[in-house]
């Protein structure tokens, strides 16, 4: 797999170093945003209405950018992503009033789980596809999944350690403001270095000219796909919205609440936890050469639910933390086999598209929750019961998923799962 690296293009690095610049921002957001909010004097109830408002926003945005991307162009709405990322960041750091903060967050693009959201993940997805093989497809994004989860975990490392320090002589609310002006500023970057790819990550020429597709193809962008896509989003938005209960900013609040976690050792914490994840994801690769895109999906996807119902019922600080470890070091290893599996299932000019509104699905699922878990935490005794919705929910869209695509296989995987029995 290493040699898969070494012959990546130049767009497909420049790809890998944005994806490590965008997921370290967000995963230092994640740690203090809600413990952020609330400084700023919002309830839980408020925050949990915020966040819902975010996510919300940020689907809207993304349908709109990734279903045109393949025609208006790829790296055009790249930079505009990045550029509502450092108008949400601005916004975020220089407001308390609630009504300009949901504004904010309904336009730009925050990330409060430190996972992909806005149009980033699905337009680069269809990028690397092009320029890579595919037979090299899973590999390679297996390893960009790792990028990704070790940029997490260093972004909230660093958010931990740097709000630790600055509390020695400024209040919480400004240390945490620190971390969003820094969100801000990297999706300055980001729009410099995406200003930097070739006309090689822009998508092809389609086989079916524009003006003869239907309206709905042309407003969407897929048309031979379109079933696949819907099937695939369906079931993502489930599964989204049952992780939309415990996204990376609530458990942290969960850990704060519970064992009184200060920044520093959570950000500790969900470092370790997102390499954990990161790594996963080249085993992921290898089962997936081994057994099939998704039955891996599947396989690991169950016992990580089963470790996030685990976690509030730990009764010490060690052994809850034990669990979400354990969690993370299998839960992340349907992504990229999810991500290669809908690439390779959909046409090649539809790839953008066929991303984007699984993505958006994803992102629409997740918007939902966050309001109901404000809801629970904002009660003692229910701060537990967003864990146990979500890996019900979660084990529910695993089992949809198996049963249905388990016989639709990727043109590449057909010849070398047949003879196991499949």
């Amino acid at each position: 797999m290493i040699a898969t690296l070494r012959h990546l293009s130049p767009d497909a690095r420049l790809l890998f170093a944005t994806r490590f610049i965008r997921l370290f921002a967000y995963g230092a957001l994640s740690v203090v945003l809600v413990l952020y909010l609330v400084g700023l004097g919002l309830s839980e109830s408020d925050t949990g209405l915020l966040l819902t408002a975010t996510l919300l926003g940020d689907t809207l945005v993304s349908l709109y950018l990734t279903t045109q991307a393949d025609r208006l162009g790829r790296r055009r709405m790249l930079i505009a992503g990045a550029a509502l990322m450092v108008g949400a960041g601005i916004a975020f750091a220089f407001t308390r009033q609630m009504w300009m903060l949901v504004v904010a967050g309904t336009i730009g693009v925050v990330s409060p789980s430190g996972q992909e959201v806005g149009p980033f993940l699905s337009i680069e997805q269809a990028a690397l596809a092009q320029v890579v093989p595919g037979r090299a497809r899973t590999d390679v994004f297996a390893w960009y999944t790792l990028t990704g989860a070790v940029a997490t975990a260093l972004g909230a490392l660093a958010a931990g350690f740097a709000t630790s320090a600055l509390q020695a002589s400024w209040a919480p609310v400004d240390s945490y403001r620190v971390v969003v002006v820094a969100y801000a500023l990297i999706g300055v970057a980001l729009a410099a270095i995406f200003s930097a790819a070739s006309p090689a990550v822009e998508a092809g020429i389609s086989s079916t000219p524009a003006g003869d597709r239907p309206i709905v193809a042309r407003l969407s962008g897929i048309h031979r796909s379109r079933r696949v896509v819907l099937k695939l989003a369906a079931l993502f938005s489930l599964d989204s919205f049952g992780g939309g209960f415990v996204v990376q900013s609530f458990a942290a609040y969960w850990f704060y609440l519970r064992f009184g976690v200060d920044p520093r050792t959570l950000g500790t914490l969900f470092f370790a936890a997102n390499v954990f994840a990161g790594l996963s994801a080249l085993v992921a690769s290898r089962l997936a050469h081994r057994i099939g895109l998704v039955n891996t999906m599947v396989v690991t996807h169950l016992p990580s639910n089963v470790l996030l119902m685990l976690i509030p019922l730990m009764p010490t600080l060690p052994l809850a933390s034990l669990m979400l470890l354990l969690r993370f070091s299998i839960s992340q290893m349907d992504v990229p086999t999810r991500q290669s599996y809908t690439m390779a299932v959909v046409a090649p000019d539809e790839r953008a598209a066929a991303s984007g509104i699984t993505g958006v699905a994803r992102t629409t699922g997740a918007a939902l929750s966050p309001l109901f878990a404000g809801l629970l935490f904002a009660r003692p005794s229910l701060v537990d019961v967003p864990f146990y919705i979500a890996g019900t929910l979660k084990i529910a869209y695993d089992l949809l998923l198996f049963f249905a695509f388990r016989s639709l296989e990727p043109p590449e995987e057909g010849a070398a799962i047949a003879p196991s029995g499949r």
